[in-house]
């Protein structure tokens, strides 16, 4: 079994309808490849560092499902959308892995 891999986003949100559109946008493309959001917003404390008003992290089956759903043409879609209605930054990582080396 693959490690699982993950989007990362920290948002600062400037035009909240344009995101809403956004969010329409990118959730079929997060299905497409198997992604489930863990976090979207919420509550949150800043315990070292800089933050974002919202923080978003979206689970897929394998890290290259990750990467693949980024670089989709469905998901550049949406992102031409999020551009315009927030600032972000986002990061793809791999999980660790299910079965660790012996």
């Amino acid at each position: 079994m693959a490690a699982k891999g993950y989007w990362i986003a920290r948002v600062t949100v400037h035009d909240p309808d344009g995101y809403a559109k956004y969010a329409a946008a990118a959730n079929p493309a997060y299905a497409a490849f198997g992604g489930v959001p863990l976090v979207r917003g919420g509550r949150f404390e800043v315990s070292e560092g800089e933050s974002r008003p919202r923080n978003v992290v979206i689970e897929f089956p394998t890290y290259q499902a990750a990467v693949d759903c980024y670089n989709s043409d469905a998901y550049q879609a949406a992102r031409a959308i999020r551009v315009q209605a927030a600032e972000s930054e986002l990061v793809v990582v791999e999980g660790q892995d299910p079965q660790p080396s012996a």
